[in-house]
């Protein structure tokens, strides 16, 4: 019993009692109001329901059935949800029609830079401003971000420029800093089976940027957001992000058949960053085209305005320049596929 599918005229009341008597057996209750049915999805373990409990919620007044979900994902399912998920941050809809584009440089380096390069990513049409003020490198040894001060920085340019802020966090201990200074919470590859970190932001009311791991498969990947979404944050965004494979020519594997793939497994939106998934600026434009063509909520594309001093993934950041004339480029595919950008 992992879904309770409710009838048309179900009452407050009825639900109400529906809720306790689930939490009587240990269980937690998710509430989905659809534009046809409301939905009940059963978190917890579901294996424990005997027949004989199954058929008491069946007689409950209010429910129309009740349906197991096969899937280890459940309230990422499109299952559980049939309507696209649609993630609404200051005025901006991901998820929606448009295609959102999420730009700034891999790191916050100083002041200065972080003004400059919000300016120039939103004349050209950005949606959303990035930057990374903790930095989890390969090696200890390399730059790791400002921390606070870069935050305040991303602020500051937000305010600025209208752009909301996507960061990322590493370490649970940084949540209040970030949910003070970010808009979406950013959870790199690295850490998207931190199963901790996941829980502590699926217990926050901030949208979630969940990328996909080096390694991860799409059902690790859906299991990953299932538990953010199991504390109760629903505003999880699917990001592609290249995946590790034999292939040595780009930096990561771009896995662009994972959207629509995903589109028909989940109703959580996702978006691709090609920056690194190929890791070659050179790549970025064609790689952010294909996303766009394959049913892509928006992107996530690095813009410095002086790579080769970049004190991180300079090789794979564009150009302000650049990145206007592949904003430009984008409009027809948009257009292409019905969308806008």
């Amino acid at each position: 019993m992992d879904i309770i599918v409710l009838t048309r005229d179900a009452s407050k009341k009825d639900i109400k009692h529906i809720v306790k008597k689930l939490e009587g057996w240990g269980l937690k209750a998710h509430i989905s109001h659809g534009t046809e049915r409301t939905l009940i999805g059963v978190i917890g373990d579901t294996s424990k329901i005997t027949e004989d409990e199954e058929n008491a919620v069946r007689a409950i007044r209010g429910v129309e059935d009740v349906m197991r979900i096969l899937k280890p994902y459940k309230l990422a399912s499109r299952e559980f949800k049939a309507q696209n998920t649609v993630i609404k941050i200051k005025g901006k809809i991901i998820g929606g029609k448009k295609i959102q584009v999420i730009a700034g440089p891999c790191a916050v380096e100083n002041k200065t830079m972080m003004m400059n390069i919000a300016t120039k990513v939103k004349s050209s049409g950005a949606s959303f401003i990035r930057g990374g003020a903790f930095k989890p490198r390969t090696s200890p040894y390399a730059f790791q971000g400002l921390g606070e001060e870069g935050l305040r920085y991303l602020a500051e340019a937000s305010r600025k420029t209208g752009l909301p802020v996507v960061t990322e966090i590493m370490d649970p201990r940084d949540l209040d800093v970030m949910l003070k200074y970010s808009d979406i919470i950013q959870i790199g590859a690295r850490n998207m089976q931190n199963f901790r970190l996941l829980l502590e932001v699926g217990m926050c009311n901030k949208p979630v940027l969940l990328k996909r791991g080096l390694s991860a498969t799409i059902k690790e990947w859906l299991m990953a957001a299932e538990y953010i979404m199991s504390k109760g944050n629903q505003q999880v965004i699917l990001c592609e992000r290249g995946i590790r494979t034999f292939e040595t020519e780009t930096r990561n594997t771009l896995d662009l058949s994972a959207v629509p793939v995903l589109k028909q497994k989940t109703h959580l939106p996702v978006i691709v960053d090609p920056s690194h998934g190929v890791g070659k600026w050179g790549l970025v434009s064609p790689m952010a085209k294909a996303a766009v063509a394959a049913g892509a909520d928006g992107l996530l594309i690095e813009v410095h305005t002086n790579p080769e001093e970049a004190v991180s993934d300079g090789e794979q950041s564009l150009k302000p320049e650049a990145f206007k004339k592949l904003m430009s480029e984008l409009k027809p595919i948009a257009r292409a596929v019905g969308r806008d950008i």
